[in-house]
This record gives structure tokens, C-alpha cells and sequence, in this order.
């Protein structure tokens, strides 16, 4: 059973996000309501190991809903992954007495706090990070509002690649999983998508798709490509030559992470925040905060890391379906 909280602390950590000043305002927020002191901690695990620690209050996070970003800032730390800096992190925690800690990022963040509630500090972890790739949630924040940019990205693109009869490849976001290059297929009616947890790189039957496109008259050819697979560049390079058609590369990048929040991504993020506050009231820890099947629910940070995640295979046929118009599926099975 963990102790009891008086003083919390939370911290940004890994990828920003939009979403997750909203989260962090929650965290405050809801923490003050529940008569326990808050700090801040600025520039993830390297920023506590720096003691970069300040007090924080409802003014603290005021107006800070619809910015993009993080106001606490974030920052990699590779020496979090070894014992010694581990155990010093713990003990500035016990110095500045914060008893209980909110840490929002992705899984190499998750596994920071798991450390932590090793060493006897009282952890909850939420879901931050674009990529969706957590297992144990169905949402992350800031995947929302990224897909979103995205999907009005390619918009764009595509009106311009039409006006000049262009195939066009848009890299987006996502390290090595697929959700947002598989959300901008379908959202964005690509005529391919190469998702990195299925793509053979066969370039062949890309070419052989664009040609046959062409053929029937279609002005343009969207390719959406993930960014765990890369290469869009010289990818376009090979399909001008193989074709003989315009082809160009566009890498969308980090405006992937940046700007202001959508209404889910700040409803959600701030439901998640005041959530963590509440586990750790509650005497919980080592728990990471969830969104699953439609509820808000919360998973042993150990079961949680052990998940694997696929893609929805039901969603990866349609893609190919709605995009490619000579694409066929087998037939439906009765029972």
C-alpha cells in the first residue's frame, strides 16, 4: 500500500504533445481541490535530477488549455536508465518532500516512473504521445489533434498535386507505429498508405497502382508513408523514374506536434490528469491512467509495458479498400 500523498509532483517527459498542458492543468487543478501542495518539474527526469522543481497554483496554469506544447518543457534522459541516477531521483523527491508524482509521456517515460515506484515514490502514469502506440489505451494525447493537422496537410497537398497531374508522397509522424499514417489513409482517401507494421517494400505494385491509375484518368496519387519507414525522398525519386510521372516528397514533420489542442484531445487529457490525482488520493501507485473500450480505467504500470499493440485489421482492409479502386476482398464467410 502506498503512503499517503501531501505533496505532488508532475513532470512532461519524451515527445511534447498537444494536449498536454491541458493534462498538467488538470493535474494542478485537481490536486488543490483535494488540499494537497503541487510542484512543477521542469524538463522531465534530467530536470528533476537538476532539482529544476518550483511551486505551482491554480494561476500557474491559467490560460494554458488551448497552447500547444508543454509549459513545463520536456527533454530525453538517457542516464534515468541506470540505478544510480534512479535512486538520486528518488531522494531529491524525499528532500523536496513530494510524496506522489505524475509523469505524462510515452513508454520510455512509463518505465521512469516504474523505476521510481521501485524506489518508493508514488507514481501514476498518463498516456502523452502522438503516436498512439501504448498498448493498453485506445487513446494518447495529442494523437487527435495530430492526425488532424495531418489530414489538413494532405488536403492541401493533394489540391496542388491535381492541378499539376503529380503523384505525391507525405511522410507523417509516428515513430515506428502506423496510427497516424493509417487515420490519414482513410480520413484523407489515399490511394496508398505504407504502414511500417505491414509494408513488404514491393515498390513495384506501388508503380504498377500509379500507372493503372493513371490509365483510367486519375489526376493525381497520394501515398501516405510513415515515418517509421521513411525514405520519402528517395522513395520519390524511384517512382518518377519507374513511371515517368511528377513525383514529389513532402515530410509534414514535427508541425505534427504542435499546435492548439482539439476539444477531444483537451476533454480527454484533462479527464486523465484529474484521474491520476485521484489514484494517487486513493493510495495508488506504479498505475498508469487508460482510455479502454469507451471508459477511463487504470492498469498496473508492469502489465501495462508487457501489452503488445496491432493495428485494427478490420481498419487496414478498409483503407485498401476505399483507397484503391481495383482492390478486391474475399468474399464474406457464412456461417
Amino acid at each position: 500500500m502506498a503512503t499517503e500523498v501531501n505533496t505532488i509532483a508532475v513532470l512532461t517527459s519524451g515527445g511534447d504533445a498537444p494536449g498536454m498542458n491541458a493534462c498538467i492543468r488538470a493535474v494542478v487543478r485537481q490536486a488543490i481541490a483535494r488540499g494537497k501542495k503541487v510542484m512543477g518539474i521542469r524538463r522531465g527526469y534530467a530536470g528533476l535530477l537538476n532539482e529544476e522543481i518550483e511551486p505551482m497554483d491554480t494561476h500557474s496554469v491559467s490560460d494554458i488549455i488551448s497552447r500547444g506544447g508543454t509549459i513545463l518543457q520536456t527533454a530525453r534522459c538517457l542516464e534515468f536508465k541506470e540505478l544510480e541516477y534512479q535512486k538520486q531521483a528518488a531522494e531529491i523527491c524525499r528532500k523536496k518532500n513530494i510524496d506522489g508524482l505524475v509523469v505524462i509521456g510515452g513508454d520510455g517515460s512509463f518505465k521512469g516512473a516504474q523505476k521510481l515506484s521501485a524506489q518508493g515514490i508514488n507514481t501514476i502514469g498518463v498516456p502523452g504521445t502522438i503516436d498512439l502506440d501504448i498498448a493498453c489505451t485506445d487513446y494518447t494525447i495529442g494523437f487527435d489533434t495530430a492526425v488532424n493537422t495531418a489530414m489538413e496537410a494532405i488536403d492541401k497537398v493533394r489540391d496542388t498535386s491535381t492541378s499539376h497531374e503529380r503523384c505525391s508522397i507525405i511522410e507523417v509522424m509516428g515513430r515506428g507505429a502506423g496510427y497516424i499514417a493509417l487515420w490519414c489513409g482513410i480520413a484523407n482517401g489515399a490511394e496508398d498508405v505504407l504502414l511500417p507494421e505491414l509494408y513488404d517494400y514491393d515498390e513495384q505494385t506501388i508503380v504498377n497502382h500509379i500507372i493503372d491509375g493513371r490509365r483510367r484518368g486519375k489526376q493525381h496519387h497520394i501515398i501516405v508513408n510513415a515515418e517509421g519507414i521513411g525514405h520519402s525522398a528517395s522513395m520519390a525519386k524511384r517512382i518518377e523514374a519507374a513511371t515517368g510521372i511528377e513525383t514529389r516528397a513532402t515530410i509534414l514533420g514535427h508541425m505534427q506536434r504542435g499546435g492548439s489542442p482539439t476539444a477531444k484531445d483537451r476533454v480527454y487529457a484533462s479527464t486523465m490528469g484529474a484521474m491520476a490525482v485521484d489514484l494517487l488520493c486513493e493510495g495508488k501507485s506504479d498505475r498508469l491512467v487508460a482510455h479502454k473500450h469507451g471508459d477511463f480505467v487504470d492498469f498496473d504500470i508492469d502489465e501495462a509495458l508487457a501489452m503488445q499493440k496491432t493495428l485494427d485489421p478490420y481498419q487496414v482492409e478498409i483503407c485498401k479498400t476505399l483507397g484503391n479502386s481495383d482492390y478486391k476482398l474475399p468474399p464474406i464467410k457464412k456461417d
